[in-house]
């Protein structure tokens, strides 16, 4: 992690700009192809779900805007590697927010989601033991294909996390789409970041 020296920063004026607005925020939503990914997750035997987080573990890491963060003294840090927070259901129909480290190898990876699932089904807590601000926000809404999405926000918690929801997985003419909508502070990304890191999440998915 890093501290960006705000005065040589290229997105400065950006910076302030949009940080005046009490929603920052804004959002696109996109579909994805995931005919490629499901039969992999298949051959693999493991969830869709934990693989395609996976990726897009991945594709968010490798764009360096969605790893900066703004402290509450209002300094923009940007982190080494980000992991996840994704909201995981229980059996009762509620959910718990997980925090799920960066971990590149996909089989370690599936272990670490499943011990964080394990936790969740045991507890009754909305919260993790660890919550830092070094994570996407996802959510997976598998019953609906949506095109827009929006999100609770408290504005007075300055909030600069990046969040990433995915929707239900559509088949037509033997091509799966699934929606994926991303929300990102406007001081911290525009639309060039966003498509860079659908290109790349994309590429991911089709390996």
């Amino acid at each position: 992690m890093k501290t960006i020296d705000l005065s040589t920063w290229k997105r400065k004026q950006h910076f302030e700009f949009f940080s005046q607005f009490e929603e920052p925020y804004f959002g696109i939503t996109v579909s994805v192809d995931v005919t490629i990914a499901m039969q992999k997750a298949k051959e693999l035997d493991v969830s869709f779900f934990q693989y395609y987080l996976h990726k897009c573990i991945l594709a968010t890491n490798q764009i360096e805007n969605f790893r900066f963060r703004i402290t509450p003294e209002n300094e923009v840090i940007v982190h080494d590697h980000i992991g996840a927070s994704a909201t995981i259901m229980r059996p009762n129909e509620t959910f718990a927010f997980s925090y799920i480290p960066y971990e590149e190898d996909f089989d370690m990876f599936v272990k670490i989601v499943q011990k964080e699932i394990d936790r969740i089904q045991e507890s009754d807590a909305l919260f993790p033991v660890e919550n830092p601000d070094s994570v996407i926000h996802y959510s997976a809404i598998p019953w609906l294909d949506f095109s827009a999405i929006t999100h609770s926000r408290m504005f007075k918690a300055k909030d600069s996390v990046p969040k990433i929801s995915f929707g239900k997985v559509s088949t037509k003419n033997d091509k799966k789409t699934m929606s994926i909508a991303i929300y990102i502070h406007h001081g911290l990304a525009d639309g060039l970041h966003v498509s860079r890191f659908i290109a790349i999440f994309q590429n991911l998915l089709n390996k």
